[in-house]
């Protein structure tokens, strides 16, 4: 383990934004670099877990409000290695995968740290995911164990492990043979019911109810920085999603650096809405607390607006996170000025475009003076650009902020060349947080990584003379009417500044005239109503005629994934199916 200064970590005066060493883009291009002031760290999940536990014992780890849980650090320590001795005592060993597929407990989190304690390599299962996608994922990645839910809002989770493996009802736990899924021997089943052939996870913790700590410690220490710990499965709009495949090193630093941003230490309390299986969840709500040794507070399951401001209020939570349709669903609560908001003091808001009306409005109504928004991907761990708390509000409002440490980016035209200041194009990235490759799949990841060790993002952005990112799109959500390129992103930004709009997005649609006609679907404020007439005046002299969307249509909500990012293949898909496309 390397010879560096503790954590947490607080920014000192050498480290503001005034004294940070970010490198304006290089020659005049589109080429930035982050600082190299604080080294990387070499410690893996459970190396960083332990010192953090042993720094804050009797600290508030983690509380899940629905489950009625509360752990101290130490708690939570002694929970992780008894599960850890148990998963060892099913023959898990380092390098096999276990997926885990389930909503917001606190047994995501235990099993967690407990498989990065033996090196096992954690799958996390998108909540959200049917049978096919289930299959896919547990046979990509060979998963030996799936530990799972009884069940997620409309989701059985039981009888679709059954409907896919039939064999388990006359299995004995461990010895399943499905044809379905060969390499599957273990389920593990949340809850009080017992299935047959599953174990329940309170019988598998049972089994590692005296763990012998120093085996545990010795397998521990026998892992490396640079060994893949999780695989997190892609949400592509066509093919099979791609099993991104992450480090100790990736994750963990990526952490710890956000943590720092966000000037987070033990006295912290982060209010975590966001889903587990995702790396918002997974790296940038728990890795980041764990880093900083703030408190993890879990409203319950899944996000819902009123059962978040009320765990804020309750709990004196300081930093929020999550994605901008979640604080677009807070704002619009009809019971938000019954809680008091007055502790929170930051947070991250990423996951998709930022509307700036949201950021204004987060600033003065759930009192987030500080609030910052995020840009990264999975692939890269997943914060590449990242304001600072001290940003004056412009920036925090109309950028994603500069390249954070350690790491390199640059924006590329068609042609692969580096793009001047202000041009836009692709975003790429390279350093610590690239993850090393999608699991088993070289094809696509040398579709993704280029031969320098740049990710290209698929994100279209562009730099100012400061290094400060601006996100402008997608590659493939531009949209082209008639010979012009239309980023959606553009008419998004000014629809949300009409004052009956709560959200929006737009898609390009197929059109025998032009090639390509822009769609808005829009979400009205509680209480308001309009016309599509109204917001083609509203847009009339405003945007550029070419970008007024041609078909407007008005939603009750908008289809989104589990990480509430907007599904515009849905809804495109459904605009070519209403109008006989």
């Amino acid at each position: 383990m390397d010879d560096i200064a503790p954590h947490p970590v607080q920014p000192d005066a050498a480290e503001t934004p005034a004294g940070r060493t970010y490198l304006h883009p290089i020659n005049g291009l589109s080429h930035v670099k982050g600082t190299t002031a604080v080294p990387l760290w070499r410690r893996t999940i459970s190396d960083l877990f332990k010192e953090t536990a042993a720094r804050n014992p009797d600290r508030d780890a983690i509380v899940f409000k629905a489950q009625d849980v509360r752990w101290s650090w130490t708690e939570f320590d002694v929970k992780i290695d008894q599960l850890a001795a148990a998963l060892k005592s099913l023959g898990l060993v380092k390098g096999d995968r276990a997926g885990i597929w389930a909503p917001n407990r606190a047994e995501w989190v235990l099993v967690q740290f407990a498989t990065a304690r033996l090196g096992v390599i954690l799958v996390n299962i998108n909540p959200a995911y049917r049978l096919y996608e289930l299959e896919y994922a547990l046979n990509k990645s060979g998963c030996t164990a799936l530990i799972l839910a009884d069940r997620y809002k409309t989701s059985d989770y039981v009888g679709m492990i059954q409907e896919l493996a039939p064999e388990l009802a006359d299995a004995e736990p461990g010895e399943l043979s499905a044809t379905k899924l060969p390499n599957l021997k273990w389920v593990v089943r949340m809850g009080e019911a017992r299935t047959p052939g599953m174990l329940g996870f309170d019988e598998l913790m049972d089994r590692g109810a005296d763990p012998d700590v120093a085996a545990l410690d010795t397998i521990s220490a026998g892992l490396d920085p640079d060994d893949p710990i999780n695989i997190q499965f892609t949400s592509g709009t066509t093919g099979n999603p791609k099993g991104a495949t992450l480090t100790h090193n990736n994750i963990v630093n990526n952490a710890r650096y956000t943590s720092r941003q966000l000037r987070m230490g033990p006295d912290d309390k982060l209010c975590v809405p966001v889903p587990m299986y995702h790396c918002f969840g997974m790296v940038l709500s728990v890795l980041v607390c764990v880093a900083s040794g703030a408190s993890m507070v879990y409203p319950g399951e899944t996000f819902e607006p009123s059962p978040t401001l009320a765990a804020i209020h309750e709990e004196r939570c300081t930093v929020l996170h999550g994605v901008p349709t979640m604080f677009v669903g807070m704002l619009g609560a009809p019971d938000l000025d019954d809680y008091d908001l007055t502790s929170l003091r930051t947070g991250l808001i990423g996951g998709a475009p930022v509307p700036m009306e949201v950021m204004r409005q987060l600033a003065v109504q759930m009192h987030l003076p500080e609030m910052i928004c995020a840009y990264g991907m999975t692939e890269t761990s997943p914060v590449s650009f990242l304001n600072h708390t001290n940003d004056p509000l412009e920036r925090r409002v109309s950028t994603v902020g500069r390249v954070t440490d350690q790491l390199e980016c640059k924006i590329i035209d068609a042609n692969g060349k580096t793009v001047p200041v202000g041009e836009q194009g692709e975003i790429c990235t390279r350093g610590y947080s690239v993850m090393p490759g999608y699991w088993e799949d070289e094809e696509n990841t040398r579709a993704a990584i280029d031969a320098d060790g740049f990710m290209h993002t698929g994100d279209l952005g562009t730099f100012d003379e400061e290094g400060y990112c601006r996100i402008t799109g997608r590659v493939k959500d531009m949209l082209i009417r008639g010979g012009e390129n239309i980023y959606p992103r553009e008419i998004e930004e000014f629809l949300f500044t009409h004052p009956k709009v709560q959200d929006v997005q737009v898609f390009g649609i197929p059109d025998a005239k032009y090639g390509e006609e822009a769609c808005a679907w829009i979400v009205l404020k509680d209480g308001e109503d309009t016309t599509a007439e109204d917001i083609l005046a509203f847009c009339q002299g405003q945007i550029t005629h070419f970008k007024i969307p041609r078909y407007i249509r008005f939603k009750d909500e908008l289809p989104l994934t589990v990480t509430g990012k907007p599904q515009k293949f849905v809804m495109r898909d459904a605009m070519v199916a209403e109008l006989g496309l």
